[in-house]
């Protein structure tokens, strides 16, 4: 192994670490301010809990900011404009699903998550939170065979109606299940337009004209231009299962090489998160 070659593998192992520590960060905000919901709260009010919490920690800049969705608002039920996303003044009850979704960037690295939880006992949420472990598996093992995204997309889908849910990340905007992420330069004042920062907007605008001009796109869309092999890069991604008006979904960073080793090829950046540690815990009881 050349000098050149040591270093470069060096470099990318700093570069994962910076990504993971904000993955981290983020769904340690996550299971902080669940813990702290109570009957009453707003998803506004929860929104902001999860905003302070990392400005208190040294984030000063977004992908996007904090987003809370309750009761049927985790199923997107009725969803028809973006503005519909943004946190309102709906009150979380007993036995309420809940979703915190946020987006921070830290020390120029960015991450997005999402964590999915519930006030008390919900059956049905419990067997959708069960049932994401499924799609976790399809998505890692479609990617390490380079199948087209579009392709994935649709099994993905096909596996959730399987399961009997809807598909609720086709509410989003393009329907995306995911979207690239790489480092934000860091600024001293970071701007935001309809709750996402303008660093990191740029550098999707970037990476679609750069995709558009060679045939592949940032995001992972059940549409025409992601009918291309997995791109090389950090991708969030959020599988979102719908049934009924409760829905439940996680979002974490996968990583795309161009490795030959399939293991290599594709790996999910962190094991040790709080849906995985849950999916091993039901294993064992």
């Amino acid at each position: 192994m050349t000098s050149a070659v040591r270093s470069e593998q060096r470099e990318r192992t700093a570069e994962l670490h910076g990504f993971r520590e904000v993955q981290r960060l983020a769904y340690e905000c996550a299971e902080a301010v669940a813990a702290q919901l109570k009957p009453g709260i707003t998803e506004r009010e929860a929104a902001r809990m999860q905003r302070d919490w990392l400005h208190g920690r040294g984030v000063r800049d977004w992908f996007h900011l904090p987003f809370a969705w309750f009761g049927d608002r985790t199923a997107f039920t009725n969803f028809k404009v973006p503005l519909q996303f943004f946190p309102t003044n709906r009150r979380l009850e007993p036995g309420m699903p809940f979703i915190l979704d946020m987006a921070p960037v830290y020390k120029g690295c960015t991450a997005d998550i999402g964590y999915s939880g519930c006030l008390g006992l919900n059956p049905v949420h419990d067997k959708l939170l069960s049932d994401l472990e499924a799609h976790r598996e399809l998505l890692l093992r479609e990617v390490r065979e380079r199948r087209p995204l579009r392709e994935i997309y649709e099994d993905v889908e096909r596996l959730m109606v399987r399961q009997g849910y809807a598909n609720r990340h086709r509410a989003y905007p393009f329907g995306v299940i995911a979207h690239k992420i790489d480092r934000v330069k860091e600024r001293r004042w970071s701007p935001h337009v309809f709750g996402f920062g303008t660093q990191a907007l740029k550098g999707l605008a970037g990476d679609a004209l750069h995709g558009h001009r060679e045939g592949w796109s940032p995001l992972w869309s059940p549409y025409k231009f992601s009918d291309h092999p997995p791109q090389p890069g950090l991708w969030a991604v959020e599988p979102h299962l719908g049934f009924r008006g409760t829905g439940a979904k996680f979002e974490e960073i996968l990583v795309v090489t161009d490795s030959r080793d399939p293991e290599q090829s594709a790996f999910w950046l962190d094991d040790d998160l709080p849906h995985v540690r849950r999916w091993a815990e039901e294993k064992t009881s």
